[in-house]
């Protein structure tokens, strides 16, 4: 039998306990109509904004404790990222994933300080990789004792403000890792092509996880919000909530 894909899916950044609430509320719904086991995702701090004076998150200490009260309340698995290896061990406490963003994906004390947390490690391909050049990072953390190491692929830098997605770089990262994501939001991103602040195109973004499947793509990342118009973080990337559903039955 197929192993069943992993799903991630969560807004960007903790914006208030009512938005993870409604958010949570929502996936937990879906799971139990199709039969999936749904990650939450959402950031308790967006260390890498394009403007000093963008939403960031509430912080550590207070977006871990959030968290926690979704899986509480949810009983969502979690996944959650960080920026510096001393957030590691106390985010490996609450979550069931940590996740190494893009930027950081080649940054060893990081990715040492994950693993060795004992917890899932979804490693994200950096915008200036390729597929292949991920078996380093893997490896890395492989060797720092994770027990289990996913890829994600956003797609690649292509000139300013845009990204492309070499859809070749799925199967070359499976031939390195048993997992790997296709980040179906950030990969529709405009980086930094919004006047201070990150645009995109969510319209793409069912055409995008449906070309990762076709390629071998056996997990899928949506950022996710009721309203993302009016997001605080990679509003014009995320996929509205109520659409969700649908797109996860596609890949089903």
């Amino acid at each position: 039998m197929d192993k069943k894909p992993v799903f991630i899916a969560g807004p960007c950044v903790i914006e208030s306990a009512e938005l993870l609430d409604a958010v949570a509320a929502e996936l937990a719904a879906i799971n139990r109509r199709l039969g999936t086991d749904i990650i939450f995702k959402a950031s308790f701090d967006k260390a890498n904004r394009t403007s000093a004076s963008s939403f960031r998150g509430p912080g550590l200490e207070r977006g871990l404790r959030m968290l926690a009260d979704v899986r509480a309340k949810w009983g969502l698995r979690l996944l959650t990222d960080i920026h510096e290896a001393w957030q590691a061990a106390p985010a490996g406490e609450v979550v069931d994933v940590i996740q190494i963003p893009a930027f950081l994906c080649r940054q060893t004390d990081l990715l040492v300080a994950a693993a060795r947390t004992g917890r899932t490690v979804n490693v994200k391909k950096a915008q200036f990789l390729s597929g292949e050049d991920m078996r380093y990072p893997y490896e890395k953390t492989v060797a720092a004792g994770a027990r289990e190491v996913w890829l994600t692929e956003r797609g690649n830098m292509y000139g300013y403000n845009n990204l492309v997605v070499d859809f070749r770089n799925i199967p070359d990262m499976l031939r390195t890792a048993a997992t790997v994501v296709m980040d179906c939001t950030h990969s529709v991103q405009r980086p930094g092509a919004a006047g201070g602040k990150t645009g995109g195109n969510r319209e793409f973004v069912p055409a995008m996880a449906l070309a990762a499947k076709a390629f071998g793509a056996n997990g899928f990342f949506f950022e996710v919000h009721p309203d993302p118009d009016c997001a605080l973080s990679d509003g014009p990337n995320m996929l509205r909530l109520e659409d969700l559903e649908n797109v996860i039955e596609s890949l089903l």
